[in-house]
Order: C-alpha cells, then structure tokens, then sequence
C-alpha cells in the first residue's frame, strides 16, 4: 500500500531535480537505498503480525488501521485539510472525477492482505521480489495506455524485455516451491498487488488534485482499504470463520506507519534525485533488505540460490523497463472528440 508509493516501474522523467553535485548524488541515493528497505520490513511486521494472530486478513486490519490513525492525527487538526477529506464523499456521489479513483485504497488493501497471508510462509525475499515483478509489468502495459502520466510510452524493445524479464524473476524465486501448489498460490498473491499498484498512484493522484492535498488523498487511501478489509472481515466473523484479538507485542503495530515513513522519504529523496534513479535505487533497497531480512532473522524465511537470482534480475528488470521510450502520437481529431465528449459528460 503502501508498496505502491515507489514503484520501480514509473518512466514520468520530465520532471528534472536541481543538479546537485556527484557526491551528493551518491549520499541520496544511499539514503533511497536505506528508504527501500521499509517496505520489507512492513512485510516483515505484517507477515509476523498474521502468525501472530492467526489470521492475515486480520493482520491487514490492524496494519492498515495504524496507518488510518496515523494519517487522522496529521490530517484531522488542519481545517483545510479537514474540509477537503469530508467534502470527498460527496465528490464521489457528484462523480466529479471517474468514481474508479476513489477507490484506489482497495490495490493497496490487496498488498497488505498478502503480506499478512502469505510473508509468514514465503519468506520476504520472494514476497518482494514477486511483488515487485507485478509492478514493473504493471507499468509497462500502464504507461503505455497512458494511465497516471501525461503522454503515453511505446512499448520499445527495453520495455518488453523488462515485463519479460520480472516473469523470469517471479519463476525463479518460486522455483522451489514447485512441488507445493498452496506455495505457489501464496506467491500469487503479491504478484497480483503488484499489477494492481501500476494503476493505484494514477488513482490516489487524480483525488489528491481534487482534495488540493496529497495528504488528504493518502487519508482517503486508507479509509477505503480499512472499510473494505473491515467489512470483509465483519461478514467472515458472522458466519463464525473468524476472530477477533489484538497482537502480543507492541512492534506488530507498526506496520502501517512503516509504509508511512517510505512514502515521506521517497517525497522528500524524488526532488534531489528523480523519479529514474530514485526508482532503481528504491528497488535495490527493497531487494537487498528483503534477503538481508530473511537471512539475520531467523524464522522468516529461506534464501536460496534461485532467491538471489530472482532478486538480481528483477533489479535488473527495473532497471531496464524503466528507461524512457518515445511518446505515442495520438490523432488531434480524436483528442479533441474525447475532449468533447468529456466536456458533455460533465456538464
């Protein structure tokens, strides 16, 4: 859900940072490293949080309901802030933007539910990495039909090979679990929050310019995906297939401001480095603290040799599906109908 907020995958490079000099560039993208390591270790709390509780879906409940908390203190005290998140209920009865946008908190709601299902059984490693070849897939085929950016990449060479090699990288890291179906559909599971993520900021973006806020948008992220996971799991304890009970320890409450955290980080990191190399080095530090994770604690999951692999070419997918292709043209003619007909629409 938090995973969606440095997607490795994002080719919107028209937005230069200031230069800055060689070994500032190297302090932060050091420092873009270290941020790309939150996301496992919300993995990491999440998954941990499932066993705990006994129940994943649980798990998400209580993640994303820190999050929520989190984001109605920062947001709740400031009355501009608070006038635009209240105003946005009655924006989505209005449709005054596409009502699919709205409920963008949804994609993020299906990450996190992965993560407290299926990080106690794969391990982080395979859980990232799989979840990140989901999303560079994901972007591809949506900057190509021009979702969330302003022009519309060709599917080049680089592109093509980059989807092709982050299905190479979810093979490998689900290699050995080839003889263990309820392995592999666990590993289903991030890979389909990561196709998911590619359209998620294109959403939490189109709300965040109607509420005049990020924040606000982030807010209503939350409060979509805690209402969906909530209700879900309301149905599920009427008819007596779940329980509610909160977890052991303190430190499993922080999954949702670990997500936080990334996504403050890389806002900050994005103006000194750009989206291009902030994405590459985000995703290095998702991949590096995913195995470092699953090889210092001991229970979470086992590296192996196609674990590494996976890892390192799905760094290297990133690397390649993320360089700049050139715009598609789009008829004038046709433009200026849609903008008719959009212009009808709304009026």
């Amino acid at each position: 859900m938090m995973s969606s907020s440095h997607e490795p995958h994002r080719s919107a490079v028209h937005h230069r940072p200031p230069a800055v000099s060689t070994a500032a560039v190297g302090l932060f993208s050091v420092l873009t490293i270290l941020a790309g390591t939150l996301g496992p270790m919300q993995s990491a709390v999440n998954g941990r949080l499932g066993q705990d509780v006994g129940d994943g879906h649980l798990a998400s409940i209580i993640s994303f309901g820190g999050g929520l908390v989190l984001m109605l203190l920062i947001v709740l005290p400031v009355r501009r802030l608070r006038q635009a998140l209240i105003a946005l209920p009655g924006q989505l009865m209005r449709r005054e933007i596409p009502w699919p946008n709205f409920f963008a908190g949804l994609c993020g709601a299906v990450i996190v539910l992965s993560e407290g299902i299926s990080v106690g059984a794969l391990g982080v490693a395979t859980f990232q990495t799989s979840l990140i070849s989901g999303m560079i897939i994901s972007g591809v085929v949506c900057d190509r039909l021009g979702i969330g950016i302003q022009f519309k990449q060709a599917l080049s060479v680089f592109r093509v090979t980059g989807a092709i090699l982050a299905i190479v990288a979810t093979l490998l890291v689900v290699s050995p679990n080839f003889e263990a179906p309820h392995m592999l559909a666990l590993a289903v599971l991030p890979f389909i929050g990561g196709l998911l993520a590619g359209w998620q900021p294109a959403g939490n973006s189109n709300v965040a310019q109607l509420a005049d806020s990020m924040l606000v948008s982030i807010t209503w992220n939350f409060i979509i995906g805690f209402l969906a996971l909530t209700v879900a799991f309301l149905i599920r304890m009427g008819a007596g297939s779940a329980e509610f009970h909160l977890p052991s320890a303190w430190w499993m409450y922080l999954g949702g401001p670990l997500g936080l955290a990334s996504i403050a980080l890389m806002a900050l990191l994005v103006r000194k480095l750009g989206l291009l190399v902030l994405a590459l080095c985000s995703t290095a530090g998702q991949l590096i603290g995913s195995i470092l994770i699953d090889s210092l604690i001991p229970g979470m999951g086992t590296v192996y040799g196609t674990t590494l692999l996976g890892a390192l070419v799905a760094l290297i997918a990133s690397g390649i599906a993320i360089i700049p292709s050139k715009r598609v043209e789009e008829d004038p003619g046709i433009l200026d109908d849609a903008h008719q007909t959009t212009e009808l629409k709304e009026g």
